[in-house]
């Protein structure tokens, strides 16, 4: 069975406002080249760069670092009110790593937790819980 391959190359999904050439530059750039890039892109056509890339999952982040470059105003008139969203969590302070626990609080055990110990570890002696040890048929 023989495949079609196209011929002409790669090109940008019909919605994508901006060329291949451009769209592949930004999502190559470092930060410090990224801004040097969307300088370059005209106000309302890098807001629709930046909904363009917001909608998409794999390229979300990238999304909102074009929204940083863009104004809330431009966003809104190319998005509506998810521009607006879109420049809210473009400009949203990041947030703190959670705080992990000290090494001796995290050793401990609370009142009535059970320790979990790691397959491979030795087993420790069974409890005896009184009583004999005969064995009983119950046939």
């Amino acid at each position: 069975m023989t495949q079609a391959h196209p011929t002409s190359g790669a090109e940008p999904e019909v919605d994508c406002p901006v060329s291949l050439e451009v769209l592949g530059s930004v999502y190559r750039a470092d930060e410090f080249d990224l801004p040097l890039i969307l300088e370059q892109i005209p106000p309302l056509k890098r807001a629709q760069l930046a909904t363009y890339l917001y909608g998409k999952s794999h390229m979300h982040k990238l999304g909102l670092k074009v929204a940083r470059a863009c104004d809330r105003e431009d966003l809104i008139r190319v998005a509506g009110e998810i521009g607006s969203v879109i420049h809210g969590q473009a400009h949203l302070k990041p947030s703190k790593p959670a705080p992990t626990a000290a090494p001796e609080l995290r050793a401990k055990t609370l009142p009535g937790q059970k320790k979990v110990s790691l397959a491979g570890a030795p087993a420790k002696p069974a409890i005896s819980l009184g009583g004999s040890a005969k064995v009983r048929n119950f046939d």
